[in-house]
Order: structure tokens, then C-alpha cells, then sequence
């Protein structure tokens, strides 16, 4: 978009009808988009950063309002605040207070009612979508799409959302971020869906791939998956030892990981209500859909007695951060870094699959439900009305004793929960 410097009149405004920032001054533009939508932004830079701070449509908020929007930012600035991050605890604080079925309120800006926003609609779209979501992650990932990488254009009305638009916050991820570019990609096309479906816009969507972006945004570069680097499973006895004896709560997770083969984020999330005796029982929110119960072998029993509190609460994290919150994702990388870098917890599943197929005779289906994997196809599945609890204690007591082999007299060292 060409950029225009002018003071703006009532009359100018109106007549403006080429694509361009058209600028009244100090910082305070008028934003014409490709289609004809027109809405205010105050431009200025904070912490050596350009910001561009959404003050509305143009068909609620007059050049004086938009004046006035502009001259209460500057104060902000001038009294050492930051006026998007006043801006977003407003808006957060009403959408907090509106009810989820609420797509009719206007969004909060310098006083003027409006449209609702892109903000306004995706929070609602989570809002409707969060109850057949697996865990806490999925609703933080979305929220933090529109937040990190849809920040410029997510105070625009919704119905002035356009391919161009959306290219505006997808470009600059597109090559250098793949995966979070994909991400807001796929997560925008899902919200102006959802929009669309409420009549509060028309016309085709811009964020669809085929037919649309796909002309206009490059191939992204293929992303690298692979395998988790995994741990030879003769160096477990050795490592289990050293972890035994470092402190913290993240040493104690990554314990309780191993013995139990289970993925990060199973016991990131886990409570003192899902532990029934020595069986680890979670529910289908939290296992794709599926109830999951996992017998707990002596290695994780102790794990549980190092960390048990005197009385805890059902919904209470076993294994909860420093602030009492969800320990941090990268929490248990960074204490296998420390202690054995160049490997990740979750290889941790593989390097139990590797001993299990290479020093046991246990069945490869025993092996693979305690993996928490779906065994067999769905006839199968339907005659095994078992999910072979003892076999799978039988498997996990094994790999707790093989874990703990070179402790003292085949017995856990004494742990400490926290530093």
C-alpha cells in the first residue's frame, strides 16, 4: 500500500478511494483496504518496535473520535505506558465479561460502538469449540495465534478481513515459521468460516488455501519432523541414577515419565484425582477421545510419595510449576539436557519400545497399549474387552526394575521435590 501524507478533512475521507495509508498526523492514519473497507490506526514505536494500535471502522469512528483515540495514546506514551497493551487487558477484561453466545456486542474501543472484531468473533469461535478440545494446550495455542502473529489486524471489523489482509500477518511467518504460518493459516479460515456462518460477513472466504492463497503465497519449506533422538536403552540404568539424585520439581516429572512411558503432556497435566491407588486413570478429554488407565509400577509409586502433598485436591497438578501453575513445556527437556544432552523425553517412548523388543518376550500388542497406542483394527478391538491391565503392570514393573538396576541394592535414592 502506497503511503499518503496530508491533514485529513470530513471531505477527504470520504473521497478516498484508492488502496493506501493516508496520513492526518502524529501518527494517526486512515487505512483504505483493496476493497473499500476504511478504519483507523495510531502508528508509533515502542521498545524499538513499529505498533500499529486499531482504532476502528471509519463507519463508527469519525476523524475527530479517531483524533481523539490518537491523543489519549500519546499520553499513555508519555506517561510511560504502553496504549496496545492498555488496549488488550480492556479488551480482554470485557470479553471475559460477555457471554460466550454474545456475537452481537460491540467491541470495546475509544468509546464508539462498532463491529464486532476479529478478536471478538475468534475468542468466540474458541469459546464454542474449547469443550471437545483434548487439554488446556490446544485453547493457548489459538489464543496465542491471534495474539503473536495476527496482532495487526485483529481490532478490524471482521467484514474487512480480505485476502489482503490476511497476507499482511502470513507473509512474514511464511518461509521463516511454516508451522505456526500454516497454523494461523488454517485457524483464520476456520474463524471467518464460522463468521460467515453467523451472517456477520459474506462473500468468499480469504483465508481458504485452494483456488486463493495458494496463487499467491509461495511453497513453504518442508518441515523437518523425523524421530525424537532416543536414548540407547543400555545408558538408562546410569541416567536413571543420575536423575534420581537431582532436585526439583522437573526431575521428579521426567522420573515419573520414564517409569510410566507416557507423553509430555500427560503428565504436564495430571491431577491427584486420576490416581487410583496404583493405577493411573485418565479420561477420554485426555486421551484422544478414549478412556486410558495405566498401572503404575514401583519406580512412579515412589515418584508419587516424593511428591505427595499432605492433602491433596482432586483437580491439584502432581507436578505443577514454581507459581504453583503448569510446569513449563520445555521443563523436562531442559533437565535432560543438563544431564544427557542431545535427547528428549518424549524418545524416552522409544527407548522403552527398543528394550522391550530386544530384552523381553512380552507381546508387541502389550508393549504398544502401554504406549497408550491403539491396537488392531476396529473389529479387533471390539472382542478385546480387556485392556490388558495385568499384562501391562507385568511390562511396567519390568521396565521400572531395569530402570532402577544400578541404584543401591536395587532401591530408589532419596528424592526431594523441589530445590
Amino acid at each position: 500500500m502506497a503511503l499518503k501524507v496530508s491533514k485529513l478533512t470530513d471531505r477527504s475521507v470520504r473521497g478516498f478511494k484508492s488502496e493506501g495509508y493516508y496520513s492526518d498526523g502524529d501518527g494517526l492514519y486512515l487505512v483504505v483496504a483493496r476493497t473499500g473497507g476504511r478504519s483507523w490506526i495510531y502508528r508509533y514505536r515502542s521498545g524499538g518496535a513499529r505498533r500499529d494500535m486499531g482504532l476502528g471502522s471509519m463507519l463508527d469512528v469519525s476523524l475527530a473520535d479517531a483524533r481523539l483515540a490518537r491523543d489519549r495514546a500519546k499520553q499513555s506514551i508519555a506517561a510511560g505506558r504502553d496504549p496496545l497493551a492498555q488496549q488488550r487487558r480492556t479488551d480482554a477484561l470485557s470479553l471475559e465479561a460477555s457471554p460466550s453466545t454474545g456475537m452481537d456486542r460491540p467491541a470495546v474501543r475509544t468509546g464508539v460502538a462498532e463491529r464486532p472484531t476479529l478478536l471478538a468473533c475468534w475468542t468466540d469461535y474458541v469459546k464454542a469449540q474449547e469443550g471437545g478440545w483434548r487439554g488446556r494446550k490446544t485453547k493457548a495455542g489459538w489464543m496465542r495465534s491471534i495474539e503473536r502473529h495476527a496482532a495487526p489486524i485483529k481490532h478490524w471489523p471482521v467484514d474487512e478481513i480480505d485476502v489482503e489482509a490476511v497476507l499482511s500477518v502470513l507473509t512474514p511467518l511464511w518461509l521463516t515459521k511454516a508451522e505456526s504460518a500454516g497454523k494461523l493459516r488454517e485457524r483464520l479460515e476456520r474463524v471467518l468460516d464460522y463468521v460467515r456462518v453467523k451472517k456477520l460477513r459474506t462473500g468468499p472466504n480469504p483465508a481458504v488455501w485452494k483456488g486463493n492463497l495458494i496463487h499467491l503465497l509461495p511453497p513453504r519449506p518442508k518441515l523437518q519432523r523425523g524421530h525424537m533422538p532416543a536414548m540407547p536403552y543400555e545408558q538408562i540404568p546410569a541416567f536413571m541414577k543420575r536423575l534420581s539424585a537431582s532436585q526439583g520439581m522437573s526431575a521428579r516429572a521426567l522420573e515419573f515419565t520414564i517409569f510410566t512411558v507416557a507423553r509430555e503432556t500427560m503428565t504436564l497435566e495430571a491431577v491427584w484425582g486420576e490416581i487410583r491407588a496404583d493405577v493411573w486413570a485418565l479420561d477420554p478429554s485426555r486421551m484422544k477421545e478414549r478412556a486410558f488407565r495405566q498401572p503404575l509400577s514401583t519406580g512412579a509409586l515412589d515418584v508419587l510419595k516424593a511428591v505427595h502433598p499432605t492433602h491433596p485436591r482432586p483437580n491439584q497438578l502432581i507436578f505443577p510449576g514454581p507459581k504453583g501453575g503448569p510446569m513449563s513445556n520445555m521443563a523436562m527437556d531442559m533437565m535432560l539436557r543438563d544431564l544427557a544432552p542431545g535427547f528428549t523425553p518424549h524418545g524416552m517412548r522409544s527407548t522403552f519400545r527398543d528394550w522391550a523388543g530386544d530384552e523381553t518376550d512380552y507381546a508387541r500388542e502389550t508393549i504398544e497399549e502401554c504406549l497408550a497406542h491403539v491396537v488392531g483394527d476396529e473389529t479387533e478391538r471390539a472382542y478385546r474387552r480387556s485392556d490388558a491391565l495385568r499384562k501391562r503392570r507385568q511390562v511396567l514393573e519390568a521396565w521400572s526394575d531395569y530402570c532402577l538396576s544400578e541404584m543401591t541394592a536395587g532401591v530408589c535414592l532419596p528424592r526431594r521435590a523441589s530445590a
